[in-house]
């Protein structure tokens, strides 16, 4: 009903909106609101004196909507009016509004928007002309936009305006030159009749009025190849001619695509043309010959997929681009085909696609009050879920639930991801837990203890039932042995009458009958005897919880006592036979050589279970045990038991910081201390740990609901209820499954009855009983993601999903009717609400810094590089010497990172100090207080001279600053001017801005390259550093990757296959089993789609396969910290067998709180420490600007060879570290490096993406720029930036947002337009997606100049190195052999590339060959292999052979680096006398002799020893 005009927020007092929002509609008038029922419409007439964005107002819309019927199923429209200031004319106005207009009308209509955004708007006056392509789909579209625009302008706005069409490139071209001199004449008029101080508004916020009156280019699409210099004008949009022949707005392809729908997986070849709907999942193009290019694409409609081609010639292909993206829906007609090519049934003749909105039917939360999940698995539940953890939290977030929980199976890796999810609102709350498999410590090893001596009689028994129910099934046989001394004494066996008949899966397994039993005497008569007999011994069974279970039962119902102590031989052998992990009766009977022939017969099993008895007690008396209770004891101490016994699950809340950190203590003791198959929790542990947490029953595999289906004794399941804070029950679909059990099947009823016991039990205990889904998939539909995991793990059954989605509120109170309305909605809302409130809100991760401690850090820091540079420059350092070091010093020690470079110095120096260089990565070079600090060798001041005798310097010499942003090593060298004595050329000129930016609080990454060889010691000295406990290598998670996911879809698909086969086989009735598995194999095929099994996959990935460990990545702690204040720990992959302790959480998800150091091992930095051994020089003696170096470089003519005895190979670089590859000698050809600083750029392109190829390259080709000005690194981009004239904060902000693959803002782009940057340089900086710094780069030519140099100067020992360090495949009889058998082999492999055959050892070889036959024009061969030369690893110089390298062992193929030392062991206790010395000797096998034979090792050694006489 109307009412009248009031302010908005009077109207709605109750909204919850931020603080922005409610700023935009604080002043806002609301004059009526109309709810239109039939509609299911509430119209809102809003009116403003300020512009509101469309999205803004629909986002209130949703709000208001939201607030007032909460998903039932009504609109909320608000009807928007404005009453603006004179100064929004008709041109300011749709500048500043164009965007809401396009947002509008891109709801009504795609192809609308797509002709309004891509055409150019013209003004004059009140007369707005819009110059579109001139197309027919154009003019089709052109009187609805015109009615839209018209009408919308005069609704909102009051104004009367007319909109005209101009479509032919001419009159375009009149437009906009009589528009460009139009706008002239009115910048300043507009400028004048505007106040300084008013402005035009969007959402509250100015708009620049000199940009609405058109200073400043417009926007440019850029295009994937660089702007030539002398580029025509690129055709238009519009002049691309397209021919369309349908009316429908929608159709872009085409004609019309009306029709009845098919679902895709009812098409078959030959049917005709039909109509099919779907999402577009994949999208690829292919540009063929004849110019046209190939669109195909995957489109789906849920339930199957299918592909379909397009072709288009290079005016439509744009067109179609634009119009197909993955993710949109699409209707399209079309004739399915078999395609010969893909040999599938694609749609191969397409005639009509169009637009359409999402079909889908969305589930809803439509509840008023809604429930909380609290037992949710996401990926991170080892190939057991396949919930995404974002699109969980946001479907909760969407469905108005105030908060849910995840619980994943023992871990909690999902934690931090999903607390950066978006889409998170206010007040949101996410509860971290898991579900933990707990091992139930807490009951003792012999029950009910009273004090007796070990040395006692004993009743050892054993009973058979009906089935596994004591209240629903019958004791049909009590057979018992008394035992007294290790000695049988006496015997009880009796049948007894069930008085009911015995079902045949019992007369199966016991062999007993109903003919057997029918004459015993009832229970009532032989249950008491038996009590008689047992007498107050303590009595032994086998898995005595079942037989005794029972017996209490019966004895209950007798009015009779049964309250013996007792004793389990299987819980025995647990703690005394760990080694078994399966503890049946017979394999307990197996491991202690003990017969049961009649195994499930009661008396032969009882009689079997005393022998094994007898065994154990032996066994506990040579253990010092004297009484009952010491059992216990002996038990309780046992981390064996632990990792051997049966697991229940059970659920973990974390309810506050003391809970979360105690979570993750018990997550991590269950990974490192008592992982076996799974992460354990004993149930002791947890109650120590206890304080913060929240336990739940968990499901069917709970220990309490195995207790109820059991009917286990009511003092037992007394014991499990007041273990849990809450008791948890789940839809009965959740546990279906029990009722297709072979044995001891359940019904229907009897699940609902089990969840209404458990009700009763949190009645009678007073606990919380919350009903849940166990969360295993989002939404129904994706039971098949997890059907297909489940079956790549061998369940047989994984096709029968239980329906373990996420459900709604209504949804779970329908699963649960069966308890009534009150109490349905007590477990499913009030009660698992009850939980969440309890849990307080909190981050996965401590959220403030932990940076390890190191005393006085600042000062010796200071100290060092202080010491250092007084070294190198002299008592009195150069003012940039001084200048630098403070500033850096400054930015670092008021950081607080002066501690981060203390431990890099101390890992450097003790690496130094075992001979290895270290290679800096990363832009850690860019400081030149880690030079000083002797972290990195790469100097970043810029280029200037050093005497080392006088201590000279010159930095501002005109021919040093000519020199300018290059190394230093590439100025001429000088004699100093004061000595006379050779000066040092130094510096490579590199900004440490780019490490740790303007402000010095960007966080330091500091990555430091060690030696393959003495990574570990580096790991094991951080150990030192910190202190054991202290430093953890940084964990990682390995998921399915997309080509896993569809080699489990697809062997999903042939196992079903093979099922249907098989059945069809067996039906047959009289084939073999060799038949029936030949008739599988011949009629077992896939005819699932690929597109639809790419599809499935995509469902697939990202489930969690296992855990590893960073290859570098150390996590350090503070010696005051405890690690499970951030994250638990485990061992990588749950390897129990290494002492690796790494984080649980991925290590990204904690680098920002704790320090990680990355320790990499690296083949550079063991090449030269070998190459300094052979040589006995010193790496850092080379000379960085040797011209015959460098001419490697260029060609071949300092090796003294030429390409065409190389294979072709234009270069001398093969085998240079990063100049040796393919691309980077193309790259070098390309770019034509002249010294030392060109080869840093092309490290720079070569490690970049997309900076090289298509980028830098055609810009050098086109000759718009060289390598010495192309962007290479990140940090020319900043440095050119300032140098331009921009600010020095946004120079870095463009290098950072480059270098990220983030490109350019429009504000950026238009900064750097002002301030003269080309335009090839701006559109080299939007194509790039990832830059390498500087400083890596020269740390990387660094080692690849000295290494250039030994193959240079030293070629033997080079290869020799050279082979033993980079090579991974060797094929050594073809390489002895020489050059015309490598080049023979070269060519085998050659056929097997053509024929895409070749394996990865292959092309391994392949690179092998290539400089093995540089090696041999260069005069160099191998030697044959040696036995009593040859080492076991490396390659060496033969000492017989100047020219000769001797092969290792490990080089012939399957012969072990482990093999290979035992050879060489064996060598040093003397010489071998014959082959069987060797095999005696060694640990080389009969196929190893056979190939040495082969290869001539054993030439002129005898096959066996024989006896010398004399």
């Amino acid at each position: 009903m109307p009412v009248e005009a009031k302010l908005f927020f009077e109207v709605f007092p109750e909204l919850n909106m931020d603080k922005e929002l409610s700023s935009l509609f604080e002043d806002t008038m609301i004059e009526k609101v109309v709810m239109k029922q039939a509609e299911r419409q509430l119209i809102i007439s809003l009116l403003s004196k300020h512009l509101i964005s469309r999205p803004k107002i629909v986002q209130v819309e949703d709000i208001i909507c939201g607030h007032l019927f909460r998903g039932r199923g009504y609109k909320v429209i608000i009807d928007d009016r404005y009453e603006l200031s004179s100064q929004y004319n008709t041109r300011t106005l749709t500048e500043v509004y164009k965007d809401s207009i396009l947002y509008d009308v891109e709801k009504i209509s795609h192809v609308g928007y797509r002709l309004l955004k891509r055409a150019e708007w013209y003004y004059a006056d009140d007369i707005i002309t819009l110059a579109m392509e001139d197309s027919k789909l154009s003019k089709s579209h052109s009187i609805g936009i015109k009615k839209y625009l018209e009408e919308t302008y005069k609704k909102r706005f009051g104004m009367d305006i007319k909109v005209g069409f101009d479509y032919t490139e001419s009159d375009k071209e009149m437009l906009r030159r009589a528009n460009e001199q139009k706008m002239k004449l009115e910048i300043e008029a507009i400028l004048s009749n505007v106040h300084e101080d008013a402005d035009l508004t969007l959402d509250g916020k100015s708009v620049d009025k000199k940009k609405l009156v058109g200073e400043g280019k417009k926007d440019v699409p850029a295009e994937k190849k660089a702007p030539a210099q002398d580029e025509k004008p690129k055709e238009t949009f519009a002049a691309r001619r397209k021919k369309y022949t349908s009316n429908d707005p929608d159709v872009f392809y085409g004609r019309d695509c009306e029709g009845e729908l098919v679902k895709i997986s009812t098409l078959v070849d030959g049917i005709g043309e039909v109509c099919i709907h779907g999402q577009l999942i994949k999208m690829e193009e292919k540009v063929l010959r004849n110019g046209k290019t190939l669109f195909i694409c995957n489109i789906t409609d849920f339930e199957d997929t299918i592909a379909f081609k397009i072709f288009a010639s290079e005016d439509d292909a744009p067109v179609y681009k634009d119009e197909l993206k993955e993710g949109s829906f699409y209707r399209l007609k079309g004739v399915p085909l078999y395609d010969t090519f893909s040999k599938e049934l694609n749609i191969a003749s397409v005639r009509g696609i169009k637009h359409i909105p999402d079909f889908r039917v969305p589930r809803v939360d439509t509840s008023l009050e809604k429930r909380v999940e609290l037992h949710m698995h996401t990926v991170m539940s080892e190939m057991d879920s396949v919930v995404d953890i974002e699109k969980i939290v946001k479907r909760a977030n969407d469905w108005g639930h105030p908060a849910i929980a995840i619980t994943d199976h023992g871990v909690a890796q999902a934690f931090p991801i999903a607390a950066h999810a978006k889409g998170m609102k206010d007040g949101f709350k996410l509860i971290f837990g898991c579900e933990g498999y707990f091992v139930d410590d807490l009951k003792n090893l012999v029950i009910n203890p009273k004090g007796q001596d070990l040395n006692t009689e004993y009743i050892v028994f054993d009973i058979e039932t009906t089935g596994l129910s004591q209240k629903k099934n019958k004791i049909i046989e009590i057979g018992a042995v008394k035992v007294k001394d290790g000695e049988e004494i006496d015997r009880f066996s009796e049948f007894i009458n069930p008085e009911e008949p015995i079902p045949y899966s019992i007369e199966q397994l016991t062999s007993i009958t109903d003919e057997m039993v029918m004459h015993a005497p009832t229970v009532d008569v032989i249950l008491p005897k038996f009590l008689e007999f047992c007498g107050d011994d303590i009595v032994v069974a086998h898995n005595a919880a079942f037989d005794t279970g029972f017996i209490k039962k019966n004895a209950k119902d007798l009015g009779m006592k049964f309250d013996n102590t007792i004793m389990d031989t299987m819980t025995l052998s647990h703690v005394l036979l760990p080694e078994l992990g399966k503890f049946t009766l017979d394999r307990v009977c197996k491991a202690l050589n003990v017969k049961n022939e009649h195994h499930h017969r009661a008396v032969d099993d009882a009689n079997a279970t005393a022998k094994i008895f007898v065994k154990l007690y032996e066994m506990l008396v040579e253990r010092g045990v004297k009484t009952v209770e010491d059992v216990n004891e002996l038990g309780s101490a046992s981390d064996d038991t632990i990792k051997k016994g049966r697991t229940y699950h059970g659920i973990i809340l974390a309810k506050n910081e003391i809970g979360r950190v105690n979570l993750y203590r018990l997550i991590s003791e269950a990974h490192v201390r008592y992982f076996n198959r799974r992460p354990r929790m004993p149930m002791s542990m947890i109650n120590k740990y206890r304080e913060g947490l929240i336990l739940g029953s968990a499901c069917e595999a709970g220990e309490l609901f195995r207790a109820v289906v059991d009917d286990a004794p009511d003092e037992e399941i007394a014991r499990l209820v007041n273990f849990f804070d809450y008791l948890e029950i789940q839809p009965i679909g959740n546990n279906e499954f029990m009722t297709r059990k072979k044995e001891n099947p359940c019904t229907i009823e009897d699940l609902q009855n089990y969840n209404k016991r458990i009700v009763e039990l949190g009645r009678l205990f007073n606990k919380p009983v919350v009903a849940t889904c166990d969360v295993h998939f989002l939404d129904p539909e994706d039971s098949i993601y997890r059907a297909i995991i489940m079956k790549s793990k061998g369940f047989e059954d994984a096709v029968n999903q239980p329906p373990l989605y996420f459900r709604t509120t209504e949804e779970m109170l329908a699963e649960f009717e069966y308890l009534g309305s009150e109490k349905a909605r007590e477990v499913v809302i009030t009660n698992t609400n009850l939980i969440a409130d309890m849990v307080e809100y909190m981050d996965p991760v401590r959220p403030d810094k932990a940076p390890p401690i190191i005393e006085n850090s600042d000062e010796t820091l200071t100290n060092i590089c202080y010491e250092k540079a007084h070294k190198i420059y002299g008592p009195d350092l150069p003012e940039v010497v001084v200048e630098r070091l403070e500033r850096e010093l400054h930015s670092i020690i008021s950081n607080g990172f002066a501690v981060m470079y203390i431990i890099a110095q101390k890992l450097v120096w003790d690496s130094n100090d075992h001979g290895y260089l270290v290679g800096s990565r990363g832009s850690v070079g860019s400081s030149f207080v880690a030079t000083m600090a002797g972290i990195t060798e790469v100097n970043p001041l810029s280029a200037h001279y050093i005497c080392p005798e006088c201590h000279f310097v010159d930095f501002d010499s005109e021919l040093v600053k000519s020199y300018s942003g290059m190394s230093g090593c590439d100025m001429p060298d000088r004699d100093c001017p004061r000595c006379g004595h050779p000066l040092i050329k130094e510096g490579h000129d590199i900004p440490f801005e780019t490490f740790l930016g303007f402000k010095g609080d960007k966080e330091p990454d500091i990555d430091l390259n060690f030696s393959g060889e003495y990574q570990s010691c580096a790991h094991a000295y951080t150990e030192v550093l910190f202190g054991k406990g202290k430093a953890f290598r940084a964990g990682t998670v390995t998921t399915v990757a997309d080509k896993t996911a569809y080699g489990y879809v697809y062997n999903y698909f042939k196992d079903l296959a093979k099922d249907e086969a098989r059945a069809e086989a067996t039906a047959m009735g009289d084939l073999t089993q060799k038949e029936i598995e030949k008739y599988v194999d011949e009629k077992a095929i896939v005819t699932k789609r690929s597109c639809e099994m790419e599809r499935l996959a995509i469902g697939c990935t990202g489930v969690k396969r296992s855990t590893g460990q960073h290859p570098g990545g150390m996590i350090v702690l503070p010696r005051h910290e405890e690690i499970y204040s951030f994250t638990p720990i485990q061992k990588p992959a749950n390897d129990m067998t290494t002492d690796v302790v790494t984080s649980h959480f991925e290590y990204h998800s904690i680098d920002h709180n704790l320090l990680k150091l990355d320790i990499l091992g690296h083949d550079d930095p063991t090449m030269i420490r070998r190459l300094e051994d052979l040589t006995g020089l010193d790496a850092t003696t080379i000379r960085l600007d040797d011209p015959d170096v460098m001419a490697l470089f260029h060609g071949t003519e300092s090796l003294h060879i030429t390409p065409e005895d190389i294979n072709g190979i234009p270069l001398g670089s093969l085998g240079v570290p990063e100049f040796g590859t393919d691309f980077a000698m193309q790259m070098l050809i390309d770019a034509n490096p002249q010294n030392f600083s060109d080869l840093v750029r092309i490290a720079g392109l070569a490690h970049g993406t997309d900076v090289w190829l298509g980028n830098a390259q055609e810009l050098i080709k086109s000759g718009q720029c060289t390598i010495s000005t192309a962007i290479c690194c990140r940090d020319d981009i900043m440095v050119y930036l300032i140098n331009q004239g921009l600010e020095q904060e946004a120079s870095f902000k463009i290098m950072e947002g480059v270098r990220k693959g983030k490109g350019l803002t429009d504000e950026q782009e238009q900064m750097m337009r002002d301030h003269n940057v080309p335009d090839w340089y701006i559109w080299s900086c939007k194509q790039i997606k990832y830059m390498f710094p500087k400083a890596h780069a020269v740390a990387y030519v660094l080692s690849a100049i000295r290494v250039a140099w030994w193959k240079l100067y030293y070629p033997r020992e080079y290869y020799a190195v050279y082979f033993s360090t980079r090579c991974d495949f060797f094929d050594i009889e073809t390489l002895v052999a020489g050059k015309d058998a490598i080049l023979s082999r070269r060519k085998e492999i050659e056929m097997l590339r053509e024929n895409r055959q070749s394996s990865n050892k292959d092309e391994g070889l392949w690179d092998v060959f290539e400089i093995a036959l540089e090696m041999i024009d260069r005069g160099f061969h191998f030697s044959p292999l040696n036995l009593e030369k040859s080492d076991a690893n490396k390659f060496i110089l033969d000492p017989d052979d100047p020219s000769g390298l001797l092969p290792p062992f490990s080089s012939v193929d399957s012969l072990g680096e482990s093999v290979a030392n035992t050879v060489i062991e064996a060598r040093k206790h003397g010489s071998f006398l014959s082959k069987e010395d060797v095999i005696k000797r060694t640990k080389l096998n009969n196929s190893h002799i056979k190939q040495l034979t082969k290869m001539g090792v054993f030439d002129g050694m005898q096959e066996e020893n024989q006896l010398s006489l004399f």
